[in-house]
């Protein structure tokens, strides 16, 4: 028999080795990057170890000098009474609710509100169980329909994690129909209120995340990176803060700005106009650095899905916004409230 030939060994090694750094690429924590580097420097030929090797072994050394999750002393449950668990993401939907809530009210005390406080009350209940139903759902449908319709008593099961911002903005803007139309009042000028609360709820809810380790970014080799007990040794964006301060504390800044420096609410539309849009243009950019969510890393389209569903936002804030002026109106106060036009 015939002696292997040596060539053809080493691009059958080569060729194994982009096999798994591609493996490892697409699914961080599968099981082919111990194997990869435990044949790291094994044959291959000097084109295959200069396409591949560098970068992995950028990763690792990354890896070994990052700051590290696990050594921040955070711990997911806040309370944890044995029979009872706390968790910091049950404190963050409820910080953003009651916060989201009282600043509300005070953005109803301008002249001109289109809702009393009575509405206001009740606003709370609606976008509550929007959030809740519409978040769950929309993660479902989503994000994971397979597996949810193959096993859907797990649907109920919130406890478990899995909530679609997207879901939850039309769940909360299905509440807010619902509740105009019972009352007779201005559904938009109603949307533009609630924008502007929303962004507590926003910079509270990927503080969770962070505090989770979860929703971490792609690999990466910048001084803040972060290694995650769940994305593998290998240092990665801490996208969650980055959407925390570009969802929650910049577009808060600018709606506040909007509201209390301008005329804004008075053209109805441009607040959650310009809400959809700064959430739209964000989301999109952080999910350059973000890892996709697993089996939608690579839509046919090119685009991840939370870059998807943030299209059709940022088209629907600019027609909001560039509309906004042709609506604007002198407005009536409210039966019952102090406001006045």
């Amino acid at each position: 028999m015939a002696d292997a030939d040596p060539a053809l060994g080493a691009r059958h090694h080569a060729h194994h080795r982009i096999e798994l750094a591609i493996e490892f690429t697409r699914h961080p924590d599968s099981p082919a990057l111990p194997v990869f580097f435990s044949a790291y420097y094994e044959g291959g030929n000097s084109k295959g170890k200069a396409l591949i090797q560098p970068e992995i072994a950028a990763l690792a050394a990354d890896a070994t000098a990052a700051l590290r999750w696990d050594s921040l002393g955070l711990d997911p449950v806040a309370l944890d009474l044995g029979f009872f668990q706390l968790r910091w993401y049950s404190l963050a939907y409820l910080a953003g609710i009651v916060l989201g809530w009282w600043y509300l009210l005070k953005l109803i005390e301008k002249p001109g509100a289109p809702m009393a406080r009575r509405h206001a009350d009740d606003m709370v209940f609606y976008a509550t169980l929007g959030i809740l139903i519409g978040g769950r759902l929309g993660y479902v449908l989503f994000y994971r329909p397979e597996f949810y319709f193959a096993n859907p008593a797990e649907i109920v099961q919130l406890w478990d994690g899995g909530m679609s911002f997207h879901g939850g903005v039309i769940g909360v803007s299905l509440g807010i129909l619902w509740m105009a139309r019972k009352h007779g009042l201005d559904w938009l000028r109603i949307h533009d209120y609630v924008a502007c609360c929303v962004p507590f709820g926003l910079f509270f809810g990927r503080l969770a995340n962070f505090v989770n380790g979860e929703l971490w970014g792609r690999p990466t080799d910048l001084p803040w990176a972060m290694v995650f007990p769940s994305g593998g040794e290998v240092a990665r964006h801490p996208s969650q803060l980055y959407e925390a301060g570009l969802e929650g504390i910049l577009l808060g800044l600018v709606l506040w700005f909007l509201f209390w420096k301008t005329d804004a609410r008075y053209q109805p539309g441009k607040l959650v106009g310009t809400f959809i849009l700064g959430y739209g243009i964000s989301r999109f950019l952080v999910e350059l650095v973000r890892q996709p969510d697993a089996g939608l890393e690579n839509l046919s389209w090119g685009l991840t899905m939370g870059q998807t569903l943030t299209v059709p936002m940022i088209v629907g804030g600019i027609y909001l916004i560039a509309t906004a002026k042709g609506r604007r109106q002198r407005v009536e106060p409210i039966a019952g409230s102090e406001s006045v036009a």
